[in-house]
C-alpha cells in the first residue's frame, strides 16, 4: 500500500523526459478508430500531456487514497483509520491524536505527488507556450493544465499553509528547483495569486460540457463548472462571500448540473454505471474494471475503503477498511435523518437493502481481535456483489477498484451559496439553499428533516454547519471544514487537537534535499 517516496526535486528532474501517452489514460476517451486524423479526433496539440494529467490524479496515492484520506478525513470527528491495530499503526497517532511526524510515507507521499502533478502542469504549460497553440481544442488542453496545478496548490495549501514554495516554472537544471518558501509567515496571498490567475484561465478555456451529438464523449474530464466550484471553494476559505456567491450562481445558471434525485444513487457503481459521473458530478476521478479484471483502469480509492476481514473466512474481505465512521459521528447524527443508514453501514446488521444503498445482505458482528476489527464502515464506497462477480475482485481478492472517486459534488455549490449568503446578510437566500439539500435528503417523506426558516445569521450558520456534515459525512470535507470556522479546537481539542495543528509540518525529506534553503513552519 505504500508508495516509494521520491523527493519533489528529484521527481522534478525526472518529469522533465518527454511524457508518453499512458495506456491507462484511455479510460478517459470513446477513442475513434485510431486511423482517424488529429482534426476528425478534435484533440488538441497537447492531449498526451492532459491525460497523464488524469492518470496522475487516478494512480498516485496522495490524490487518490490512504495520503488524502489521512489528510482530509481522518484528521476529523466522523472518520478514524479503521482497519486492524497492526495496520498502519502510526497512522492512529499522526492523523488521529494529532501527534504530526515531519519524516513518513504517507505525509512525505501527500507533499510528492502534488508536486508532481503540478510539475506536469507546468511541462504542458510549458510546451503550449513554446508551441503558441491557439486552436479551441489545445486551449481545452491549456485549461485542464491550469485547473490541475491550481488544485494541487489549493490541497498543498490547506495541509501546509503558505510556507510551500511556489514552482510555477518548468525547468531542467535542479538547482533551478531549489526555491525557498512563498512566505516566510506562511502568509497564503501568493499561493492564492497563482490559484486566482490558474482557474480564471481553466474557467475560460475549458469547455461548458463534452457533449457532442447528444452524447458526452469524455465522461470525467474537467469543465468550466469545475474549474468555477473549484474557485468557489478557495474563495469561501479566504471568506469572500461576494465572490464565493458569484461563482457558485455561475454554476447554477450554467443549466449543466443538478442534485441526483436521490442521495443513494450517487454512490452506485454497478453493471449499469448508475450513479457515474451523474448530474450532480462536477468533478470525479475515473475508474473501471472490464471482466475478470480485463481492461484495468482502476482506482484503489474504494479497495481502501471496503469493509476489511481477516483470518480464514474472507467473504467479507472486501478492502482494506480504513476511513471508517467514529462513534462519535454515529452518536451525534439523528437516525431520523435518511442520510445516516445511507452512509454508515453497521456491523452484525442488515446493510438495509436497497432503499439505504444496500443489496440485501447482512454484515458480520463485530468481534475485536478477530479481524473484523470495526463497529461502522463507509456505505458511500459499498462494493455492489454484481460487481464483484463480474470484474473478479470478490471476498479473497479484497478489491473493489471499480469505484470512482465523486470529488466535488453540486451539493457543495448549494451549499456554499447558502453559507455565503449568509454571511453576506442575506438570510433568505440562505435558507432557499439549506432546504435544497433537506428536501432531496427528505426523498419525499415530509415526518423528518423538518425546513428550517431563518431566524437569524448565528442560528442559520449552525444549521449550515450540521448540514455540511451530514451531506458530506465520510467525504474528507469536515476537517477542513473546522479549520476554516476556527471550530477544530473545540471540536477535536478532546482529541489531541491544538491551534498549530491546523497546518502539517513542511516534510523533512524535503527541507534537507533543498539544502536548507526551504524552511519548516515555526510552528514545528
Amino acid at each position: 500500500m505504500k508508495n516509494k517516496i521520491k523527493s519533489i526535486w528529484s521527481l522534478l528532474i525526472i518529469a522533465g523526459i518527454m511524457i508518453a501517452i499512458i495506456p491507462s489514460c484511455s479510460k478517459f476517451l470513446d477513442r475513434k478508430p485510431l486511423t482517424a486524423t488529429l482534426t476528425d479526433l478534435n484533440q488538441g496539440a497537447l492531449e498526451a500531456q492532459s491525460l497523464t494529467l488524469y492518470s496522475t490524479l487516478r494512480n498516485y496515492a496522495g490524490f487518490s487514497t490512504l495520503p488524502w484520506l489521512d489528510f482530509n478525513s481522518i484528521r476529523d470527528d466522523d472518520a478514524q483509520k479503521g482497519s486492524s491495530l497492526t495496520d498502519g499503526a502510526e497512522i492512529n497517532a499522526e492523523f488521529e491524536t494529532f501527534k504530526y511526524t515531519k519524516d513518513d510515507w504517507a505525509t512525505n507521499t501527500y507533499w510528492n505527488d502534488h508536486y508532481y502533478m503540478i510539475n506536469l502542469a507546468n511541462k504542458e504549460l510549458y510546451w503550449a507556450d513554446s508551441l503558441k497553440v491557439t486552436d479551441a481544442a489545445s486551449l481545452r488542453n491549456v485549461g485542464e493544465a491550469y485547473f490541475f496545478r491550481a488544485y494541487s496548490y489549493f490541497e498543498l495549501l490547506k495541509a501546509y499553509g503558505g510556507y510551500i514554495p511556489k514552482v510555477d516554472f518548468y525547468y531542467t537544471d535542479a538547482s533551478k528547483g531549489i526555491l525557498p518558501n512563498s512566505s516566510a509567515s506562511g502568509d497564503p496571498s501568493t499561493i492564492y495569486a497563482l490559484i486566482d490567475n490558474d482557474l480564471a484561465k481553466a474557467a475560460q478555456y475549458l469547455p461548458l460540457n463534452w457533449v457532442s451529438g447528444g452524447t458526452n464523449r469524455y465522461p470525467g474530464r474537467l469543465t468550466s463548472g469545475a474549474a468555477n466550484t473549484l474557485w468557489a471553494q478557495t474563495y469561501l476559505f479566504r471568506q469572500q462571500w461576494g465572490k464565493v456567491i458569484t461563482l457558485c450562481n455561475t454554476v447554477i445558471y450554467s443549466g449543466q448540473y443538478s442534485l441526483t434525485p436521490k442521495f443513494t444513487d450517487i454512490w452506485k457503481d454497478g453493471l449499469n454505471g448508475a450513479g457515474k459521473n451523474g448530474p450532480e458530478s462536477i468533478f470525479e476521478m475515473q475508474a473501471t474494471i472490464g471482466a475478470n479484471g480485463t481492461n484495468y483502469n482502476g482506482v484503489q480509492w474504494g479497495t481502501s475503503q471496503n469493509v476489511r476481514q481477516g483470518g480464514a473466512d474472507v467473504t467479507w474481505n472486501l478492502g482494506w477498511g480504513w476511513n471508517t465512521p467514529t462513534d462519535n459521528l454515529v452518536s451525534a447524527w439523528d437516525d431520523t435523518d435518511p442520510r445516516k443508514s445511507m452512509t454508515v453501514l453497521f456491523s452484525g446488521q442488515s446493510d438495509g437493502g436497497s432503499a439505504t444503498g444496500g443489496y440485501g445482505a447482512t454484515l458480520p458482528a463485530y468481534n475485536p481481535g478477530s479481524g473484523l476489527d470495526q463497529k461502522y464502515w463507509n456505505k458511500k464506497v459499498y462494493s455492489d456483489p454484481a460487481m464483484r462477480q463480474f470484474t473478479g475482485e470478490n471476498n479473497a481478492s479484497g478489491g473493489a477498484d471499480w469505484i470512482n472517486h465523486r470529488i466535488i459534488r453540486y451539493a457543495d455549490v448549494i451549499l456554499m451559496l447558502a453559507e455565503a449568503a449568509n454571511e453576506s446578510g442575506d438570510g433568505a437566500t440562505a435558507a432557499k439553499n439549506l432546504e435544497i439539500i433537506r428536501a432531496r435528503a427528505r426523498n419525499g417523506n415530509s415526518a423528518v428533516l423538518p425546513a428550517i426558516p431563518f431566524v437569524n445569521q448565528a442560528q442559520m450558520r449552525t444549521a449550515i454547519k450540521n448540514e455540511r456534515r451530514w451531506e458530506f459525512a465520510m467525504e474528507g470535507y469536515r476537517f477542513n471544514d473546522l479549520v476554516r470556522w476556527g471550530d477544530a479546537p473545540t471540536v477535536l481539542g478532546g482529541l489531541g487537537y491544538t491551534s498549530r495543528c491546523n497546518l502539517y509540518p513542511l516534510p523533512q525529506k524535503a527541507i534537507d534535499l533543498s539544502g536548507g534553503v526551504l524552511k519548516q513552519n515555526p510552528a514545528w
